[in-house]
């Protein structure tokens, strides 16, 4: 990381007690620099939480060559949401969603550990400085974006300004869509094993890569790629190896790249999910955030993908609190028993409140980021939910508080990305809600190996950066934010 961290900070570890006996304690870890720039900052989690974040480290598709938060002399603090996931746990603790059996654990790792987490940390911060910080931020992505929503959302005096990364606001209506995957993934035939996964991937680039006047393994027109997976069917359509897809494996890729909606009435109100651009730019090979390298089943291998291994965990814990439960048994489209259990986490988990404005009124800023090829949490989701703030604030109230950016080929936390999405939004953040003086051109880095710091114009959705044709390929200057399709 650039810059220097300062020179001491005291670390401090502190437990919230929880009201029912029973349940885990919230744990929460806080940085106080010696050098303090007299406010304080606030790192949301990831998955199913349970392991406190890095108070030291760096905002989700943040700077690479900036310093961090705490290097800034923020002080900055984290949860675990209110449980402790098993060190154990493969492959990844985040995966752990064993605390889903006690009520009041969900309802911390729903959001209400973020407002006790806040006090606690504020009060420390305020004791330890004997004043109370002057401006305060939240930054988080994926599980940490949806409660970044839900901080402005809840608590809408709380922080000064948001950046939600990703964010997976809609969480029990994603679960359902990672149901929707399992289900059909595990029928005969229709799982894509990963050498097929890459020829699905590497014909959309070659179907749509240079739609946006650039031949750059980027897709920047997301909307406008369109690829048809019947170019790659196997002759008569039957599995014939590696080189094509058989109908099962067509039929599944349409299936999992479509939106999906249920009859039934959700708590939330939700009634879908957009699906996801696996036909237009997401690879499904991503290692573990992918599809991975087995088929769904039950007990669900912990090679196949995350989402489905999300889906397994919020099944036997979350819904039926049966941990021996098969998660192929209940149909996110029709749960039937289950039915009542899904509305009432949906009502907890779905973090859908569009209507801002008391964020707003209290002076919020917030900043929302999202790779178009992310094959976790859709973009298309968090779209939704931002055409649904305009509709409810208004288009120009909303742009007087909030920007929405989709980066072309970034995918879910940089991992293996076509475009390593690095922008300085904290700094960003700061000078519009400091100096209300909101984003202005902004330009965001390629930090892959093999981008070699190339740029692109950051594009307030649903515009998409095009190559003007002229003028170098990896300056931002020689593109132009449009939203032709």
């Amino acid at each position: 990381m650039g810059g220097t961290v300062p020179q001491t900070y005291c670390e401090v570890e502190a437990a919230i007690s929880p009201i029912d006996a029973t349940a885990p304690d919230i744990r929460l870890r806080l940085a106080l620099p010696t050098t303090w720039n007299g406010n304080a900052f606030m790192f949301g989690g990831g998955g199913y939480d349970g392991t406190i974040p890095n108070v030291a480290g760096n905002v989700l598709f943040g700077p690479t060559d900036q310093p961090t938060p705490l290097q800034r002399g923020y002080a900055t603090f984290g949860s675990d949401s209110g449980h402790q996931a098993d060190p154990a746990f493969v492959p990844t603790t985040t995966l752990d969603g064993t605390f889903g059996a006690n009520d009041e654990a969900v309802r911390n790792f729903a959001g209400d550990a973020l407002k006790k987490t806040h006090d606690a940390a504020a009060y420390l911060v305020t004791v330890h400085y004997g004043r109370e910080p002057a401006h305060k931020y939240f930054a988080g992505g994926s599980t940490g974006g949806r409660e970044a929503l839900a901080v402005a959302q809840r608590w809408p005096r709380d922080f000064d300004g948001v950046i939600a990364v990703y964010p997976a606001w809609n969480a029990a209506s994603l679960n359902l869509y990672f149901g929707h995957i399992a289900k059909v993934m595990s029928q005969p035939g229709a799982f894509l094993e990963p050498n097929e996964q890459t020829l699905l991937h590497t014909s959309v680039m070659r179907a749509c890569d240079a739609r946006d006047g650039l031949s750059d393994n980027i897709i920047s027109n997301e909307p406008g790629c369109e690829f048809d997976p019947r170019t790659l069917r196997c002759p008569l359509g039957a599995d014939a190896g590696s080189a094509c897809l058989s109908d099962a494996q067509i039929t599944a890729v349409r299936a999992v790249s479509s939106p999906l909606h249920w009859k039934y009435h959700l708590k939330s109100g939700e009634r879908g999910y957009p699906g996801f651009p696996f036909l237009s730019g997401a690879k499904m090979s991503t290692p573990l955030l992918g599809f991975g390298s087995a088929a769904p089943a039950n007990p669900m291998p912990k090679t196949s993908g995350y989402g489905v291994q999300f889906w397994d965990q919020w099944v036997r814990y979350f819904v039926t609190r049966d941990p021996s439960h098969d998660p192929l048994a209940v149909d996110p489209l029709n749960p039937r028993k289950w039915k009542h259990r899904v509305s009432e986490l949906s009502g907890l988990q779905d973090v859908n409140d569009a209507d801002l404005r008391p964020f707003a009124r209290a002076g919020g800023k917030l900043l929302i980021l999202h790779g178009a090829a992310d094959e976790l949490v859709s973009h298309r989701s968090t779209a939704e939910y931002y055409e649904r703030v305009r509709d409810v604030v208004g288009p120009r109230q909303t742009a007087d508080f909030a920007r929405f950016y989709v980066v072309p080929g970034a995918n879910h936390v940089n991992r293996g990305a076509q475009f390593a999405a690095s922008w300085d939004s904290l700094t960003a953040l700061e000078t519009w809600s400091q100096n209300r003086k909101a984003p202005v051109s902004p330009v965001v880095k390629d930090a892959s190996l093999t981008g070699a710091g190339r740029t692109r114009p950051l594009c307030q959705y649903p515009a998409w950066p095009r190559y003007s044709g002229t003028g170098s390929p990896n300056d931002a200057a020689s593109f132009t934010c449009v939203t032709s399709r």
